[in-house]
This record gives C-alpha cells, structure tokens and sequence, in this order.
C-alpha cells in the first residue's frame, strides 16, 4: 500500500481504488485501498477521520445501497459516501473503518478530516523540537508521548523546573519563528548508521527520520508540518513529578491560542471582581486569603468561646452523651464534641446537626477506641463514616427522633 502521508503529509484528497471491504465491528466496515493519505494510529499519533467518497460508474454506487437521483440533481448526489471513522494498521495492512460498505474495485475519493491533521502535525513537530531541546541541554529522553486533539503530554526520565522548561519554551519558539524546513527520509543503511538521532527503541528495516535543523533528528513514522512556522507557537501548560522524572503538558498553535483565550477570560473576570488591575490580580487574590485566613481564625476562636459556655451548662459525667446543634459545619462539630470530651461531659459523646432525615454525626471518647461504635451505628442508622482512635465522623440518613432512640437503647454498645 502506498503511503501518501508519508510522501507529502499537507494532502487533503486523494484518489484511489477499494481493494478489500469486509464486515466489522460495531456496525463498521473494515476497507483497505490500495494507497492511502489517511494516517494510521501509532507512535503516539491519532488516526485521521474524514470520508471516501465513490467516484466510479453510477451502477456501482447503486449496487450498494444509494438511491437514483432525482430529475435536475446532479449526479454526483448518487456516489456513495462512507465516513472514515478510524484508521489503524495491521500486519502491514491500514484498515479503515468506514460506516458504509465500500464496493471492492471501486474508485474513490478519500477527503482527510484536515483542522485535525493540522492540530496533530503542529503537536507532533512541536513535541519533537522540544524533546529534541531536552535531550541537547540535559540528555533526557521522551519515555511516553501521548497526542490528542486537545495537546500533547510528554514524559521525561529527569527532572526540570517550570523555570528550565520556560527557557526550552523560548528557544523550542525560536526555532519555531525561524520558519525552519522539517525534513523526512528513508537513509540508507549506511547514512543511517552514521547519523545521530533520537529513538525509544531498537528498530529493524528501513528507518524513517525526522529533522528538524538545530531542534532536533528523531526516527518517527508520524506526519509533521513541511516548516516550522506552521507550528505558530509551542506553549507548556503544566508540569509535574512523574515517577522517576516528569510529565509535561503542552499545546501548538490554535490549541495554545484558543487556551490562551480562555484563561485569559477568567483572569478578567477575577480581575473584574476583585477591582483590581488584571496584572495584580495575583497579589489582590494573595490579600483576600490572608483576610480569610484571619476571619476564620477569628470564627475559631468565636467557636471556642461559645463552646466552652454550652459545655458549662452541661454536667460532668461518665454516661455517653447525645447532643443536636442547628447548621453547625461538621469541623465546628467535631471542635464542639472534643470540647465536650475535653472537659469530661461524657465518656463516649456524640454530636450531630442537620435536619429531616440527614445528620452530619462527630463520635468521640475520652479513652475508648470508636471505630467499633461507629461500625453498628452506621448500620442502625443509615450511616456512613469512619474514622481511627477515640474520634470518628460521617452521615447519618435518619430523623432525630431515630438517632435518639437508637443511642438511648444503647445497641450500639452491645
């Protein structure tokens, strides 16, 4: 089969013939031509969609399933269009999976799905300038790439900073404004032997190489732009330990144009709400924690005051106790139980707030281990929780008048 993408991988259409059409799965149709330009999935590369379009005899169109046409519509409203759904190779056989049957024999006209081959060509020369960048300056290799329509994650065997990543980021975008020409070939045996290039494993028969002058030389079977120009800009997104190195996320062109836009509507949107310059927001978002930070430090300590006056109210015992408090948050419950427990209130206490037929619960001792309580009264009340020691929380699914008769009986404890 003749690989067209590989010979020039900025075709859009192209003409060939129907070699093989057989049921598949899914209600598909496995069809096999004899050149294709749709690319197959593989190193870390999509598959193409788009359609096929039958251009032979009229008959032939009619013979699998499409309809006469009407007086005084053209005729090439009777081809038969089948869409390409996905491209895969097998045994050295690409495989497209068609949603039509396709009549062996038949000519056709394949029309590739082109915004997402553009959006995999840009990622793909992006990822290999980049990696290409990272292995001159710190001799790591690209371990795992993975490339969909919405950006590229690429896994390194060493560890960068957001800082050093940056710097990659300018120069990988220097190549890119360089409008470089990307270069693609089978060498021969001999050049091949003498060139230095990139590749996660060994490799056997002929060898296709991708450069890129001065970012990078890699063997890959992917498509890539004809110039580096096309790629528009290359822009890191994220970066994170992963495993023995990290993993870092990338977008190309549109995709990195179309990110762009969105954060920077959410950064006006902040800015709008805070009042204050986009380029502060930072340091207005820095201010609003520490506000917060404070307030709630405050609410903190308002929490104990008003806590320590109910415990008074209450008097010293060893019996368990049950207490109901309105919209309390289940942090303040759990500060209001280890108070209560604090000053000797009771030897098991259990507090909960909410209403109808959801009550948030903190269980908590003053020597006994809970997670056994907590066990049988999740089981006598709906509940769900868990919790380690002498404090346990979660939610109970019962009225209150449930809960109370149930820790009055004193099951739980059996």
């Amino acid at each position: 089969m003749e690989k067209l993408y590989e010979q020039k991988p900025d075709i859009k259409e192209f003409d060939a013939a129907v070699v093989t059409c057989q049921p598949g799965k899914n209600g598909l149709y496995d069809v096999t031509l004899n050149r294709t330009a749709f690319y197959p999935e593989g190193g870390g590369q999509p598959f193409d969609t788009g359609i096929l379009e039958v251009t032979g005899d009229p008959e032939t169109a009619k013979e699998a399933g499409t309809r006469e046409p009407a007086d005084g519509e053209k005729s090439a409203s009777r081809r038969l269009t089948a869409k390409v759904a996905e491209v895969h190779e097998k045994d050295g056989r690409i495989i497209h999976y068609t949603d039509r049957e396709l009549p062996p024999g038949s000519q056709v006209h394949g029309v590739i799905d082109w915004e997402r081959r553009q959006c995999h060509m840009r990622h793909h020369t992006g990822e290999h300038i980049f990696s290409g960048l990272v292995h001159s300056h710190y001799g790591y290799d690209n371990v795992g790439f993975h490339m969909g329509q919405d950006g590229v994650t690429i896994d390194f065997n060493g560890m960068l900073t957001m800082d050093q990543a940056v710097e990659l980021e300018r120069e990988a975008n220097r190549l890119v404004w360089a409008d470089l020409s990307v270069e693609a070939w089978y060498p021969s045996p001999e050049e091949l032997h003498r060139l230095e290039y990139r590749s996660k494993k060994e490799l056997q028969g002929p060898v296709r190489i991708v450069r890129v002058p001065g970012g990078d030389t890699c063997a890959c079977c992917g498509t890539h732009v004809s110039r580096t120009g096309e790629i528009g800009v290359i822009k890191v997104t994220g970066l994170k330990k992963y495993k023995s190195g990290v993993r870092l996320e990338m977008l190309c062109g549109l995709k990195a144009l179309e990110d762009y836009e969105k954060k920077q509507e959410q950064v006006a949107r902040i800015s709008n709400l805070l009042s204050a310059k986009q380029g502060q927001v930072a340091i207005a978002v820095e201010k609003l924690l520490e506000e917060s930070g404070a307030q709630k430090r405050q609410m903190g300590q308002l929490y104990q005051q008003i806590f320590r006056l109910r415990c008074e109210q209450l008097p010293r015992g060893k019996e368990p106790l049950l207490v109901f408090e309105e919209d309390l948050p289940p942090a303040q419950l759990r500060m209001f139980v280890t108070c209560l427990c604090q000053e000797e209130k009771g030897d098991l206490v259990l507090g909960c707030s909410g209403s109808g037929r959801e009550y948030h619960y903190v269980l908590g001792s003053r020597g006994e281990k809970v997670e056994e309580f907590t066990g049988k009264l999740n089981s006598l009340l709906e509940g769900k929780g868990s919790g380690r020691g002498m404090m346990a929380q979660g939610l109970f699914c019962a009225s209150r008048e449930e809960i109370e008769r149930v820790w009055n009986a004193g099951e739980w404890r059996e």
